[in-house]
């Protein structure tokens, strides 16, 4: 009894994963709120009543994507923010870890840009969530360097989003230029490492 469950939980979450990349891969040509659940289950070769089985909406289904594509990239949040060296090497480091999952996930991160200001609110709380977590990862880290020594929580918390907000702008530029020729991606690489780089600069500068 319980291998004929465990097969049929393992056949359960083929089947919702086969949505999920279904529905990335429609989501490539359109947005999130003009998706059909039929679409998605076409696509994969299940009845319609089957969706019913993983999401109970498209938009349920939207949040998973958020959760796949954003909630696995907490480790390298957490490695990029840790990373030892000073500034500039940590945001070398950053700059190449960001360029390295864009090209590994260019679907999942050009589902985020789409939908951060889409037109599904529970998409966009989920993605607004995701992105405050990893503001709340970053600023936890930076309060441990000797250079936030005396700052107040909300000046750190302000510093951790500019962080969060400015490697996202970046995932999106590495996204913009992913089938562009080499030359054009360091570019794109040199201006975002600029743009972290003067972030840092304020920060050992900054006086409240």
């Amino acid at each position: 009894m319980s291998h004929t469950l465990g097969v049929r939980q393992a056949q359960k979450q083929r089947t919702r994963q086969a949505l999920l990349d279904a529905a990335l891969g429609l989501l490539e040509e359109q947005s999130l709120s003009s998706l059909g659940l039929r679409e998605v289950t076409r696509t994969v070769g299940v009845a319609p009543t089957a969706f019913y089985r993983h999401f109970r909406s498209t938009a349920d289904l939207g949040v998973a994507l958020v959760e796949e594509a954003l909630g696995s990239l907490h480790p390298t949040i957490r490695t990029i923010v840790a990373t030892a060296g000073d500034d500039d090497e940590r945001i070398d480091r950053a700059v190449e870890l960001i360029a390295s999952h864009v090209a590994a996930h260019p679907a999942h991160i050009r589902f985020i840009a789409r939908e951060r200001h889409g037109g599904v609110q529970p998409v966009r709380e989920a993605i607004r969530s995701q992105l405050d977590l990893f503001a709340d990862e970053v600023r936890t880290e930076l309060a441990k360097d000797p250079v936030s020594a005396g700052w107040r929580e909300e000046d750190l918390a302000m510093l951790a989003r500019l962080y969060v907000d400015q490697m996202l702008s970046a995932a999106s530029a590495f996204l913009e230029v992913l089938p562009a020729p080499a030359a054009e991606r360091r570019r794109t690489a040199e201006q975002a490492v600029r743009r972290l780089r003067l972030i840092s600069i304020g920060r050992r500068h900054w006086q409240d």
